[in-house]
């Protein structure tokens, strides 16, 4: 078994920013870069992968979300769109093998994940086998669930790279799931 611990920027406004008239439907959060780690159950780090993604619906990024993520708009010009960008992220993981939990912190990234393929009409059967490493982090540690930062600082990780990218963000999660590897419910689907 593989662990594939994710983290996904999407676009993103500031509340202000975004016009009242607008439903959250014709407004999505669109998958904007996808960060990820593969660990396997030796506790292995077997490789990570970073991919920009062009966004669909409002393909210009907010100032907000620049400098939130650091992710450029050439970036994303310049990326596939989310079904090229997702069947290289699924042929990633499938170099490692077939079976993977899909680890993240919290359950946004499998709710972006999910909307961004109805949005696509893609599949989301793959997204079946997630855990959210936040709330089992709590249940751990009996407390709260805390945000990654909050919780790499109470076991004394220091944030490497940028914080709100794809794959610093993924690779600094990673260092808290090898710490508690044991300690995770790993067979829960959508815990």
């Amino acid at each position: 078994m593989n662990y594939i611990i994710v983290d996904l920027e999407a676009t993103c406004w500031e509340r202000s920013a975004i016009l009242p008239q607008l439903k959250r439907e014709q407004s999505p959060n669109e998958i904007i870069e996808i960060g990820a780690v593969c660990i396997d159950q030796n506790k292995n780090l077997l490789g990570e992968i970073d991919l920009f993604v062009q966004p669909k619906v409002h393909p210009k990024l907010s100032a907000f979300c620049i400098d939130l993520t650091s992710i450029t708009q050439e970036l994303v010009d310049f990326a596939p769109m989310f079904p090229d960008a997702l069947q290289q992220f699924q042929n990633w993981i499938k170099n490692f093998g077939e079976e993977f939990i899909l680890c993240s912190w919290g359950f946004y990234d499998r709710v972006q994940f999910e909307n961004d393929c109805k949005l696509h009409k893609l599949n989301t059967d793959w997204l079946h086998h997630h855990i959210s490493l936040k709330h089992q982090y709590g249940k751990i540690k009996n407390i709260k669930p805390i945000g990654m930062k909050s919780a790499l600082q109470k076991e004394k990780f220091s944030l490497d790279g940028t914080h709100h990218r794809g794959l610093d963000d993924a690779k600094n999660i990673s260092k808290i799931f090898v710490k508690y590897f044991d300690e995770w419910d790993k067979g829960t689907r959508g815990a």
